[in-house]
């Protein structure tokens, strides 16, 4: 995660947003990404999550 937050930074990215499954959002909140909003394709949730990058 570390090479794609330098990689994104260097790219004038200043916020990262990943979709998350439900199982993934401890993962990604460990990492400091916060749920924004949810999307739904059919029945499957996914958890759209940011984090400001420094």
């Amino acid at each position: 995660m570390a090479e794609v937050e330098e990689a994104a930074w260097a790219d004038g990215v200043k916020i990262l947003t990943v979709p998350s499954s439900v199982t993934a959002e401890p993962f990604y909140s460990k990492l400091g990404f916060r749920a924004v909003r949810d999307s739904f394709h059919g029945d499957e949730r996914t958890i759209i999550m940011e984090r400001s990058l420094r």
